[in-house]
């Protein structure tokens, strides 16, 4: 049975926007709204150079990379090809308006992914592994 944690309301999300919700141990966690007021939440980093997706455009059920304008799939966590790379996806719902996110997986998930400080983007193993996509645990 999952533990969730209330971590807004929907309406304190912009429709087309993003928030993001900080965690203890990792990177944070972006919160994003669509036009149809669906919410999604993926790791807040771009799975090409560690870019901050909540500073990129949603647009339909994605979000544009605020350095390269690779679209990532807000549901999969996916890049939209030709691109190639996926993103954490974290487990959410929301009932009468608030949004609750699974609160083992804000506290463990994904913990290991970093940004890159300068140069190339270096891939984790993990990443390298393909782990970041494949489940949500």
């Amino acid at each position: 049975m999952q533990d969730w944690m209330a971590v807004c309301r929907v309406d304190e999300i912009p429709q087309l926007g993003s928030r993001r919700v900080a965690r203890e141990q990792g990177l944070d966690v972006a919160l994003f709204r669509t036009s149809q007021d669906e919410v999604f939440a993926l790791l807040d980093r771009c799975p090409h150079r560690g870019g901050v997706l909540s500073q990129g455009i949603v647009f339909g059920r994605h979000v544009a990379c605020p350095l390269h304008n690779w679209a990532i799939g807000l549901a999969d966590g996916r890049a939209r090809e030709p691109d190639d790379g996926c993103t954490p996806r974290f487990d959410v719902k929301v009932e009468q308006g608030v949004v609750y996110l699974d609160a083992a997986q804000l506290a463990s998930h994904a913990t290991e992914f970093t940004r890159p400080t300068a140069g190339p983007c270096t891939r984790l193993a993990a990443d390298a592994a393909g782990s970041g996509c494949a489940g949500t645990a």
